[in-house]
């Protein structure tokens, strides 16, 4: 299966330098369609509701320290399946030129990011998964809404 860090290495790929924060959200929104239009998730590993928003420790543990990121070690752009690729294409079609702030401020909107940390104050440290469950009924009924518009 893909890992994390192959689908961050495709999206470093793909838009070049940025932001740990963006690129957490990015690959966060990689999932989170991959759910829905892939009906399987994209990695294996989790994310968690932490207090800036959703993110991967095992690829934060890669960037750990670094406010921008170029290129990480141990994940291949070339590990992602023709699917993989298309639906980590649309995100970043869709997502990928909001600034890390602004999608930061869109995942704060959104229900599973808020489900998951309902008993946290704001900026309170927090652990608990995101998961493929929420991410898939959130985001299913969002392309539903579209789609059916």
């Amino acid at each position: 299966m893909t890992t994390v860090h192959d689908v961050a290495a495709y999206i470093l790929a793909k838009k070049g330098q940025m932001t740990a924060m963006k690129l957490q959200k990015l690959v966060y929104y990689s999932q989170a369609w991959s759910l829905v239009w892939d009906e399987k998730p994209i990695f294996a590993e989790p994310i968690e509701a932490w207090a800036n928003g959703p993110v991967a420790p095992a690829l934060y543990a890669k960037h750990r320290g670094s406010f921008e990121v170029g290129a990480l070690a141990g994940g291949s752009k070339d590990a992602l399946s023709p699917a993989e690729r298309e639906t980590v294409d649309t995100v970043l079609q869709t997502y990928g030129d909001f600034t890390a702030a602004q999608l930061s401020e869109l995942t704060h909107s959104e229900a599973p990011w808020r489900d998951a940390r309902e008993s946290l104050a704001p900026g309170e440290r927090g652990s608990k998964e995101i998961t493929h469950a929420d991410l898939a009924e959130f985001y299913g009924a969002l392309y539903k809404a579209k789609v059916e518009s």
